[in-house]
């Protein structure tokens, strides 16, 4: 009875303890740009198995402090939840496919390049196949079990290439390929092991082969059609408003768990291919609502992966640690060396991509925690129903995750540029949405400093002083879904909305906030007052203000054609900001500072920079060669501002007249 109340006691805090680990690793993945799935791993097997270790050894358990702390901190999952560890796992799997089923529309497969959908529909067999036969022959297991293995396998984690693809700067055509791959065999690799597992336990209640198959196509029509026709009713209550906008997101995620639920009861084991087509169901139906569900399920995602997967490691124990043998390492090499190469090269065949990109695209596939989690759901349920060697699942979906999540996250970039994909020195790119004198002048100013930099707009002839100044340009809406597929991502990490229209600025800043972080999506300011305004645009609602002094468009405008231009200047201990402003006056925008290693650094109104060594780009009158003095506003055309020899640029769009 004590040790109940005890373990009552611990379990809150254990169970806020696995939150901070999740996040925590996830935060701390960002900060550093390394793979989340590895700190998170990290952290399950410190708290899991090498804290049960040191519970074990004597002085600890001599020690009244030191006892209660490991003991306080140490995880061991399946003693901690007790009963409710199958079920939460269970629960925890159907909300990610969900998610992942909701990011899978017919539409995007049918506009996916040939070689995505070849990826999809040829490789992904071929994997399965290959896997299934490795391991069997390396591993030593039973075929209808290795079947199970090859086909989870099958899986990419887009969790966990998105960040590798912004990573490393992928052009086009391969980052779209690895990303629409991620995000397709998701799911897709769990329904495989979800059918390998059903034959499975068709066969263990000594049925015959032929009607384990029956029953198998049965329970997965069954499971498909009970989502499908879920999905569907879901968002009919949706577009018809019988639902309110404020409980939309909580009826989904509750709906997802009813689903699951009710397909298991209806039949065994088909909650999971349930909740995947009921995912599939609601992304290709539309409804007003998809884009802030998709996000809400996202964040739901977000903390359940972090969870799971410090759950599930920490449920490992030094003896299957121990388990990583040579059987293991082999099979791993297998998969990594031969399976994954010969289904990519393959299936892209003749599919557009050349030597290059097939060979990046045939080395990196990192699994992600789909792979863990649904390894970790079935190898407890085959030991449910006397498989034993269904324990296998979980240290080798780990050894695969490892190795592939660390081999693509440290080889990645260098080996893009060693194929030629990337440059080599290649700087974070800007996206500036708008084009118009003013922004074509900061597009030409950041293009002199060698920051990379892509102009989009809906006019194609306001496009044509940046196509003809050799610019990078997206002609096209960029809040379309058509921009998804045509826009490369990879190309930028930073965006600066300059249009007009401040409403569309903050719209659009607010739709890459979630891709770029809200720390890097800037716009320009909308309102001449401050921003606690009542009239103004909620900080929330709008992305960064660009500029030390925040100037409108329209003002920002009138000094353009008033003869201000930009102008870089490098900072050194001689020659410091404060110099710098006592030269050209408090008056002048400084807009970005570019360290000397490379990075950028967007100011905003009272933030200078002070780094030695920084370039800063600046936008202000162009000093009097004469006088060293700057003209007052208005004493030049924009046509006729002279072209400097102090560093000052001078550029009026081709085509573009001041009206």
């Amino acid at each position: 009875m004590e040790n109940l109340h005890t373990l009552t006691a611990l379990l809150p805090f254990k169970i806020a303890l696995i939150g901070v680990l999740g996040i925590g690793a996830q935060w701390l993945a960002w900060r550093l740009q390394r793979p989340a799935i590895v700190l998170m791993a990290i952290a399950g097997l410190i708290f899991g198995p090498f804290m049960t270790w040191l519970f074990s050894l004597g002085f600890v358990q001599n020690t009244d402090l030191l006892h209660g702390i490991v003991d306080a901190v140490r995880l061991n999952p399946e003693e901690d939840f007790g009963a409710m560890y199958r079920p939460m796992i269970g629960i925890a799997v159907a909300i990610i496919l969900f998610e992942g089923g909701l990011n899978l529309r017919f539409k995007d497969l049918r506009d996916a390049s040939r070689a995505v959908s070849r990826m999809v529909l040829v490789a992904a067999p071929i994997a399965w196949v290959l896997g299934t036969a490795a391991s069997h022959y390396i591993l030593g297991l039973p075929w209808d079990l290795s079947a199970m293995i090859g086909g989870l396998f099958v899986v990419t984690g887009p969790t966990v290439i998105l960040p590798l693809l912004r990573q490393a700067h992928l052009p086009g055509r391969p980052a779209a390929v690895l990303k629409w791959e991620g995000i397709i065999n998701d799911p897709l690799g769990a329904l495989f092991a979800v059918a390998g597992y059903e034959f499975i336990r068709y066969t263990a209640m000594g049925e015959s082969t032929q009607f384990a198959i029956i029953m198998l196509v049965f329970a997965a029509i069954i499971g498909a059609v009970f989502g499908i026709v879920s999905g569907w009713a879901l968002a009919w209550a949706f577009r018809r408003g019988h639902v309110p906008e404020y409980l939309k997101a909580p009826v989904v995620l509750v709906w997802v768990l009813f689903i699951y639920v009710m397909a298991n009861e209806l039949a065994e084991e088909t909650g999971l291919v349930a909740v995947t087509a009921l995912g599939v169901a609601m992304a290709n139906t539309k409804f007003a609502a998809m884009q802030e569900m998709r996000r809400f399920k996202e964040n739901i995602a977000v903390i359940l992966v972090s969870g799971v997967f410090i759950v599930l490691t920490a449920t490992l124990t030094l003896e299957v640690l121990k388990g990583f043998d040579l059987k293991v390492l082999g099979f791993v090499l297998a998969m990594m060396f031969i399976v994954r190469p010969v289904a990519v090269f393959v299936s892209t065949f003749w599919s557009g991509l050349n030597w290059r990109e097939t060979l990046l695209v045939a080395w990196i596939a990192p699994r992600g925690v789909v792979a863990v989690a649904v390894a970790g759901l079935f190898a407890t349920e085959l030991q449910l129903i006397g498989r034993a060697d269904g324990a296998i699942f979980v240290p080798l979906a780990f050894a695969l995750v490892f190795a592939t999540v660390l081999s693509s996250g440290f080889t990645i970039t260098p080996l893009s540029k060693w194929l030629g994909l990337v440059d080599k020195d290649k700087t974070e790119g800007v996206m500036i949405v708008g084009a118009n004198p003013w922004s074509l002048g900061l597009a030409k100013a950041l293009k002199d400093m060698d920051i990379p930099v892509l102009v989009a707009d809906t006019n194609w002839r306001r496009l044509r002083g940046a196509r003809l100044e050799g610019f990078a340009v997206f002609y096209g809406e960029v809040l379309s879904e058509n921009a998804d597929h045509r826009l490369d991502h990879s190309a930028f990490g930073t965006l600066i909305a300059a249009t007009p229209n401040d409403a569309y600025n903050s719209l659009v800043c607010v739709e890459f906030a979630p891709e770029l972080g809200r720390h890097r999506v800037f716009q320009i300011s909308g309102q001449e007052a401050d921003e606690t305004d009542a009239g103004a645009i909620m900080y929330t609602a709008r992305g960064r203000t660009l500029a030390t002094h925040g100037r409108t468009f329209d003002i920002l405008t009138r000094d353009w054609w008033s003869g201000w231009r930009f102008r870089s200047t490098t900072l050194t201990e001689e020659y410091t900001i404060e110099d710098f402003l006592e030269e050209r006056g408090e008056d002048i925008d400084i807009l970005i500072a570019k360290r000397p290693d490379g990075t950028l650094d967007f100011l905003q109104p009272d933030r200078k920079t002070k780094a030695v060594g920084s370039t800063i780009l600046s936008f202000g009158a162009v000093l009097n060669s004469n006088t060293n003095k700057e003209p007052e506003r208005g004493e030049g055309a924009a046509s006729t501002a002279p072209s400097t020899s102090d560093g000052a640029i001078a550029f009026t769009p081709k085509g573009d007249l001041p009206s």
